[in-house]
Formats: C-alpha cells, structure tokens, sequence
C-alpha cells in the first residue's frame, strides 16, 4: 500500500513538472507568433503585447528554473508550519495572528491545500501558538526559507499613548515525512494528555476531551493537536507532526548543527531575526540572510512573499557551490 501510494505521488509530481513545461512552451509559441504577426505585418500596435507576453515568459523560466534548486531530499514534500510568539504578551500573539494570515494568503496564492493543525487563542487577542499543513508539490522545498524569527516594528493598536513597539515570533517548518519512512518511537517514551479543545468545531469538540497534547520524553519535543473531531483523528494528526520533529531531529545528527535543519533554535528576540517588518517610521520588508527588500509591506502581507523565497533559494544554492 505504501508502494503504491509513493509511486503515485511521484506520477503526481512528474505530472505536475510536465504541465508546468508544457505551459511553458505554449507561451513560448505565443509570444513568438505574435512577434512574427507584428514583424510581417510591420504593426507596431502589439508592442504592449508582446512586451506582456515575453515578461511572462521570463517570469515562467525563472520561477521553472528555481525549481530545480529545489534538490533537497524532502523539498517537494507537504510541509508543517508552526508559529510561536517571543516576549511581549498581546502583542508578539497578534504578530503571530499576522503571520499566519501571511502564510495562508501565501499558500492560497500557489494552490496549496491548507489545514489548521493546532491553535491556541491569546487571552485578550492573537494567537498563543498555531500550527498549519500545507499540501502541495515543493511545499516545503519553498515553505522552508521561512524558518526562523521574524521581527515586527509598528505603532501598536494596543498602546494607548501610540508609541512604537517591536515584536518577535518563531517560524518552524518541518517536512511531512512519507509513511513508508520508518521513525522509531518508542510508546514508553510518550506522555500522552488529553483536554477540551478550545478552538472552532462546534459543540461536540468544546464539550469532550477529544484534544491530545503528546510529549516525547527523551527529547522534550512537544505537539498538539485539537482541531479535528475525534480524540482519535487528533491523536493521529499529533504522531504525524511528532514524527515529522524527530525525523528532523535523527537526520540532524548527520549534520554539523542541529540549528540547520530544526531552523528555530536561537531565542526570540532582537539580534536573531531572519526578517524584519517595518511599518513605522517607514514601510520596508527586509531580509537579513540576502539583503532582499520590499517597500510594499501591505503586498508581503497578503503573502508576496515569493521575492524572499526565491532569493534564499538562490543564495542557498550559491553557498553549497561555493
């Protein structure tokens, strides 16, 4: 069964590449048909369109060819995102609230199915902790520029005397493991809790325990899922995401770091941020791993945010060949 299952979703991700090529191509032709009916009819009125149609074109051959840097052993996987708030209460809770409606719009923008995993509400406003799946070829082989802190400079709404405050919040990114990959978990090993959800479901989930909190004690790793209906669905969903935290963890140990591939390791504070979001005194986006920087912070927000990925994507690339 799990045979089956990954040759097709290789035959899913082969399928998905030759469309893209195709799609490709097919504006290559367009673009070359309009140039000969221009040149042949010496008509100077499809210079816009043409223009249109070759700048699409560049965009497409970039955006295919930064798909083949994407060379990791699990980058064209689902992905799993999780977003914590560092210090300052409210505050950092609503940046993590902005974020996750960042990466929402982001993967809604690429076609990517999402789900919430996890979610705990702030007690006055934004989100104490969420956690969110992506489903989609290259998920996490884009979704992975994002780990790390990312900072927040604004005015905030919740200052009475209007004074600018900055805010931090942690972005971990963990591919969706294949079921046929085998992670060994020892259930002695796992202390598994269970609560009253408290986010949105309806009736049947705020009146039953069905929420499951696992912790692995060896190595402290913590998950937690609640939104689904049933203490078993939740219970589930919670092993997928512990597997996905240890699996990192065991591949990490063949690595020099285990920074490199858990992402967020450093505090949650100033001096470690990958990112910064300035809305005041001015309007800027700037990444400090690349220097790439947007002014239009409203359009990062909505979840532009395919400048950055492409650019980290890039240096990465540079730095393994360097």
């Amino acid at each position: 069964m799990d045979s089956a299952q990954g040759i097709l979703k290789q035959v899913k991700q082969l399928s998905f590449t030759i469309n893209k090529f195709n799609d490709l191509y097919t504006n290559w032709e367009d673009c070359l048909t309009l140039l000969e009916i221009a040149i042949e009819n010496n008509d100077e009125s499809f210079t816009n369109e043409i223009d249109e149609s070759y700048n699409t074109l560049l965009d497409n051959i970039e955006n295919m060819r930064l798909e083949t840097l994407l060379s990791g052993k699990y980058d064209k996987n689902d992905c799993i995102i999780s977003i914590h708030p560092g210090a300052g209460g409210t505050e950092a809770q609503d940046w993590v609230e902005m974020l996750l409606r960042m990466y929402s719009h982001w993967g809604e923008n690429h076609g990517f199915d999402r789900s919430i995993l996890d979610y705990l509400a702030g007690d006055e406003a934004g989100i104490k902790s969420v956690t969110i799946e992506l489903k989609g070829v290259n998920a996490y082989g884009y979704a992975k520029a994002e780990k790390g802190v990312h900072r927040l400079v604004r005015i905030s709404p919740f200052d009475s005397s209007g004074r600018r405050h900055t805010s931090f919040a942690a972005v971990e990114v963990m591919p969706v493991i294949d079921e046929a990959i085998e992670v060994d978990i020892n259930p002695e090993d796992l202390r598994v809790d269970t609560y009253r959800a408290s986010g949105a479901g309806g009736q049947h989930i705020n009146k039953t325990d069905s929420a499951i909190r696992i912790t692995h004690i060896p190595t402290g790793v913590v998950v937690s899922c609640q939104t689904e209906r049933s203490q078993r669905q939740n219970k589930e969903t919670a092993m997928k995401m512990l597997k996905a935290r240890l699996f990192e963890i065991a591949e990490a140990q063949h690595a020099e770091t285990l920074k490199d591939i858990q992402g967020v390791q450093k505090e949650i504070a100033w001096g470690n941020q990958i990112r910064s979001y300035v809305f005041h005194p001015y309007n800027m986006v700037k990444d400090h791993r690349t220097n790439h920087e947007v002014g239009n912070i409203g359009a990062v927000m909505d979840g532009d945010l395919d400048g950055f990925i492409n650019a980290y994507l890039k240096k990465e690339a540079k730095d393994k060949s360097s």
